[in-house]
């Protein structure tokens, strides 16, 4: 950080901040102010720029959430994304839980304010995603749809079928479920269930998705619903394929491309090419374990929000730096 010029005098304060008033309160051109004071406008540029440097003016921005507007640009910028949403760092050193919590109420309040009667809502399960319905408390009437089966050895609150119920109770939409495990043990039994008249009708509103919130994964233990349903083998297998992110239960490699490997027979769950039509996905990935997720999944250009932390920013962006 550079430092502050030594203070103006009293007559130099008092211009600079007649000068600061016109331009950012009362929205004069530079060019205005110039010839209001008989001055060049590249010398009112100076005077604005010290009236900055010292102190004089101050520029805050007071947003309805702690969010760090800087990295929410470089991100946007950098992945092309429509918005992207960075919570500040915590003034506290910050569990997992308490930042999801902080994750998932950004997710709630994003959600609630763009939500519309006319959009199909798809939701993948995550603790994050399960978190954002909690804090939702009014929604427009729409259908609510569930993107992927249930894991198993989940709480039953916790679930994915609850979470999809939950908020399908507060928009008085249709909730549209699947009440069946997320990872089965062959094809067969997959595109049995797959047949069965309400898992049926469930992936039938997948085409009419027209919002979809989700959650990042990272392919390591505890940060990918799928890799801790797997086999140690299993998951070995597909890390050799070069698996680095999973979303709904579908893989994409580093490179953001989506991978193509058995599991995807042997699971209950939209489709890389069904997550691609639909027109926005709010993708909620956060902690920098998954920073490197975060990054494969945005460059697969499937995502269009992104709500994450200060140091998953950072370190995705350091890692496509690094890339270029």
């Amino acid at each position: 950080m550079s430092a502050r010029r030594r203070p103006l005098s009293l007559s130099d304060s008092v211009q600079a901040a007649s000068i600061a008033h016109r331009f950012y309160v009362r929205g004069e051109s530079k060019l205005e102010i110039a010839e209001a004071f008989g001055l060049s406008r590249f010398k009112i540029a100076r005077i604005l720029d010290t009236a900055r440097e010292t102190g004089l003016v101050r520029v805050e921005f007071d947003l309805p959430a702690p969010i760090d507007p800087a990295l929410c640009d470089e991100l946007r910028s950098a992945y092309g994304l429509e918005r992207a949403l960075v919570l500040e760092r915590a003034k506290h050193r910050e569990t997992r839980p308490e930042l999801r919590r902080r994750i998932g109420a950004l997710a709630a309040q994003l959600l609630a304010e763009t939500a519309t009667k006319d959009d199909v809502i798809g939701l993948s399960w995550a603790r994050s995603v399960n978190v954002m319905t909690e804090q939702i408390d009014a929604l427009p009437r729409c259908p609510i749809v569930q993107l992927c089966g249930v894991q198993a050895g989940m709480d039953m609150r916790d679930r994915s079928v609850e979470t999809v119920s939950r908020l399908a109770r507060v928009s008085g939409g249709e909730a549209y479920p699947i009440f069946a495990p997320l990872v089965l043990p062959d094809r067969r039994t997959t595109e049995t269930l797959r047949r069965q008249p309400g898992i049926a009708e469930t992936f039938g509103q997948f085409r009419n998705l027209t919002k979809a919130v989700v959650s990042i994964g990272a392919w390591q233990e505890n940060e990918s619903t799928v890799y801790d349903s797997l086999s140690p083998a299993e998951r070995d297998a597909i890390s050799k394929r070069g698996a680095k992110a999973e979303v709904a239960a579908r893989l994409f490699d580093a490179d953001g491309n989506a991978l193509s490997t058995g599991l995807a027979h042997h699971v209950l769950a939209i489709s890389h090419e069904e997550l691609r039509q639909v027109p926005e996905v709010i993708a909620l990935g956060y902690t920098r374990p998954k920073a490197e997720a975060i990054d494969a999944v945005l460059r697969s250009g499937m995502v269009s929000t992104l709500i994450t932390d200060a140091d998953a920013a950072r370190d995705a962006l350091e890692i496509a730096a690094n890339r270029t």
